[in-house]
């Protein structure tokens, strides 16, 4: 199961030109997406962030049973895995944030555009 697993990730770095870190970014917004989109949920929900965290520990859990016992020792391994684990939760962290802390912010309509639109439904030239 992990070499398929392995060669499933080497094969994606390699035909989309993107390095591992560059990958683990994309698989986070990705499962993120994917599962507020399955579950009905809002990015709000902290569950379709709890798949994401799930994920990047499964990973990374899979990558540690195969690691050598010199990268382990070195330390290489864990300074690795760490920045695996950052990069895919950096941006499923932010859209969990904006969405509780600050939900218009993003979808709300510039101030500019409601006041022209407000001075428009007014019959008032523009």
């Amino acid at each position: 199961m992990f070499m398929m697993w392995f060669e499933i990730k080497n094969w994606l770095e390699l035909s989309t030109g993107l390095d591992r870190d560059s990958l683990h970014i994309y698989a986070g917004v990705g499962v993120q997406l994917t599962v507020a989109l399955c579950i009905r949920r809002s990015l709000a929900s902290s569950i379709p962030w709890l798949f994401v965290a799930l994920a990047a520990c499964g990973n990374e859990y899979y990558d540690y049973m195969f690691v050598s016992d010199a990268a382990y020792a070195s330390g290489i391994y864990a300074d690795e895995a760490v920045r695996d684990i950052w990069n895919t939760l950096l941006l499923p962290t932010l859209f969990l944030l904006i969405a509780r802390r600050w939900p218009n912010w993003l979808t709300r309509k510039p101030a500019a555009l409601d006041k022209a639109e407000t001075l428009e439904g007014a019959g008032l030239p523009l």
